[in-house]
């Protein structure tokens, strides 16, 4: 084969293999070696001619914000002597809503540890939806709501924090949304293994 078209393909191939980098998280290092016949080869597993690859592209490390599970705990603590909404059951909210993390804002636009609805800050007197303190309170009240409403009955009381009461009062259940359906299952989970600390 000719060199410029050997060379031709390797840059096509490149270009693909970037392509599909920029398209794909990437897995691991890439190493690339040139044969004798200019052919490129790539892997992520170098195994055989070893000495001939070279580190390509590499791996940029993914960084996971981890919050801490027990930094809340004290307004936990209060806003369920605050609201009579057990202390499990709120941290299960929170693990579920926001993984702990105050800053969070969902594609919806619900916010804060808790997941405020905007249009409920009023109501509910918040005023800086990522203060913990106004949005842990907030959101222990607004459950409390729910669980009244719903005469105490847990499932429908989260699908309704879920999903607001409106759905649950039209189905007279947890309504058929498979992300409502998975968030009332998450949350018992987590408040079952609160509760068994």
């Amino acid at each position: 084969m000719d060199r410029k078209l050997l060379n031709l393909f390797g840059i096509l191939t490149l270009s693909l293999l970037a392509s599909v980098v920029l398209v794909f998280p990437v897995q691991a290092d890439i190493f690339r070696y040139l044969d004798e016949n200019g052919v490129m080869h790539f892997t992520n597993a170098p195994t055989s001619s070893i000495q001939k690859y070279r580190l390509f592209l590499k791996e940029k490390p993914v960084i996971t914000r981890r919050y801490s599970t027990k930094k809340y705990d004290n307004l936990i603590s209060d806003a369920s002597e605050r609201y009579g909404v057990s202390f499990p059951l709120l941290k299960a909210i929170i693990k579920a809503e926001s993984d702990f993390d105050p800053l969070v804002v969902s594609k919806k636009g619900a916010t804060g540890l808790m997941q405020i609805m905007p249009q409920n800050f009023k109501s509910l007197g918040i005023k800086d939806p990522f203060d913990p303190w106004q949005n842990i309170n907030a959101g222990a009240r607004y459950f409390k709501q729910m669980f009244d409403r719903f005469n105490g009955k847990l499932s429908l009381s989260l699908a309704a924090y879920n999903a607001g009461p409106t759905a649950v009062d039209r189905y007279k259940t947890i309504p058929p949304y498979e992300e409502t359906e998975e968030y009332v299952r998450r949350v018992l989970k987590y408040y079952y293994n609160y509760k068994n600390l």
